[in-house]
């Protein structure tokens, strides 16, 4: 249990540390950011619950008024923003991701995980993305759809990224990628 709420927190802090990377805010609100590779890894390595509590406790974090986010933002403000639905969509991101790879075990790890951080970490958190886009802009859904087509390189990047991270950790230290133990 000790070992869990460890990597629980350290997890929120990886996403809290991905964040200090410099923004780049697109002009309809929304940044460019690494936090979401961080809420991928937190599925791919902590699994689908450990993973889910992560972001849920950053995301707490955040609403306490935390300035977490890339940017420096925090508080109750931000779940009023554009970026309300991508922060929703963490916790269920993380959830998917981790559970494809704790039961998908036809692949290697890495495909595997690359797979499945771009099943949940792009497709889930995007689909709540675009409906906090759509809702918070005034936008139609296909609007919204839209103006996220910016991020997909960037997240296929990540996804790559997460499978190749969560390789080499399980090569190093297999028994902490939890995902797989």
């Amino acid at each position: 249990m000790e070992r869990n709420l460890t990597l629980i927190a350290l997890f929120a802090a990886l996403i809290a540390a991905l964040g200090l990377i410099p923004k780049f805010t697109l002009g309809f609100g929304v940044p460019i950011t690494a936090q979401t590779l961080g809420v991928m890894l937190c599925g791919t390595v902590l699994g689908a619950k450990r993973g889910t509590l992560a972001t849920l406790l950053f995301l707490l974090l955040i609403a306490l008024g935390l300035p977490l986010l890339a940017g420096g933002r925090g508080g109750l403000g931000v779940f009023a923003s554009p970026t309300v639905g991508f922060l929703i969509g963490w916790p269920l991101g993380a959830f998917v991701t981790g559970l494809m790879v704790e039961k998908l075990r036809f692949a290697s790890l890495g495909v595997t995980a690359a797979i499945a951080s771009v099943v949940g970490g792009i497709i889930v958190v995007y689909i709540f993305g675009v409906i906090g886009m759509s809702y918070t802009l005034n936008k139609t859904i296909p609007e919204a759809t839209m103006l996220v087509t910016a991020f997909i390189p960037g997240d296929l990047i990540k996804a790559i990224v997460a499978g190749a991270v969560t390789v080499a950790l399980y090569k190093a230290r297999p028994k902490s990628v939890l995902s797989r133990v």
